[in-house]
């Protein structure tokens, strides 16, 4: 008797792993072997926990042998980006980190980029974007139309820098574009250890213009021009798997029902991704996305 309900519930697990597989449209598999992990940045960049996590347990899995990270990201806030660079910097030293880019993998998603080993970009993939952003709504001309003011009392000069309700000075301007240049040069050195390049020889395309794939390649932003697959079959090459490595993907976690459903039909009916945070300081991130 104690053997037939052993049995059922083994059954009754290859049934959920099997019914997993099928809805998520993955490969669902049983962590036995020696596996190649998937992680994945969609989007803009704004909250680095569940990234952070899921790069832990693939540093601390036996069985990943290597991990293939694809980006479809425009960047996002700075702090995020270096946050989740600093875990993938961690998780190079373990095992081999690939580079998949996307349709884009600009500002800072080229930053997370740069911690893996080898990159790979289609020759139309849009990357670069290699700079920092900072912008303030001015709402002075329609408070007045209104009829709003505003009084502020504060500790300091720079106490309300940035507020949308009076007139930037110059010695703003100066405090915050000494900040940004300070991100900025964050970013340049992080490439330069990343990509091996010195800052000099950087410094014509970190000016936030943007690149193509192929025009990446020529100037040593990617190493090579292929697909999600010629990524896999590196990581699997390199880390000694084999052929036809089997996939991991992280646990994608349980999301609210409702929440979820709310989500997918304002995307798509309205084309506003309601999940989506306020993003608040200076940003790494391309604008044209």
């Amino acid at each position: 008797m104690a053997s037939m309900t052993i049995g059922a519930i083994f059954l009754f697990f290859l049934l959920v792993v099997f019914t997993a597989g099928i809805f998520s449209g993955r490969t669902v598999v049983v962590p036995v072997g020696k596996k190649i992990g998937i992680l994945e940045v969609y989007g803009t960049i704004i909250d680095a926990q569940k990234l952070i996590e899921q790069i832990g347990e693939f540093r601390d899995s036996a069985v990943i042998k290597a991990v293939v990270l694809r980006i479809d990201s425009p960047g996002g806030g700075v702090a995020p980006s270096q946050e989740i660079h600093a875990e993938l910097l961690k998780l190079a030293k373990e095992k081999p980190l690939v580079v998949s880019m996307g349709a884009i993998a600009a500002s800072g998603g080229y930053y997370l980029a740069v911690a893996g080993e080898r990159l790979f970009a289609n020759p139309g993939s849009i990357t670069g974007s290699i700079g920092v952003i900072m912008s303030f709504p001015d709402f002075r001309e329609l408070m007045g139309k209104i009829g709003v003011k505003t009084e502020v009392v504060k500790s300091g000069q720079f106490k309300d820098i940035g507020s949308p309700s009076r007139e930037f000075t110059d010695l703003d301007r100066e405090l915050l574009q000494g900040m940004i240049d300070d991100v900025h040069a964050q970013f340049v050195q992080a490439i330069s250890e990343g990509r091996n390049l010195p800052v000099d020889r950087l410094r014509p395309f970190v000016d936030g213009r943007i690149f193509t794939g192929r025009q990446a390649l020529e100037i040593g932003l990617v190493d090579e021009l292929g697909t999600f697959n010629d990524a896999i079959d590196y990581a699997a090459k390199v880390s000694g798997v084999g052929e036809k490595p089997d996939l991991v993907y992280p646990d994608p976690g349980r999301e609210n029902f409702i929440e979820k459903l709310i989500q997918g039909a304002a995307n798509r009916y309205l084309g506003v991704d309601v999940s989506r945070k306020p993003m608040i300081g200076p940003q790494y991130l391309w604008q044209g996305y």
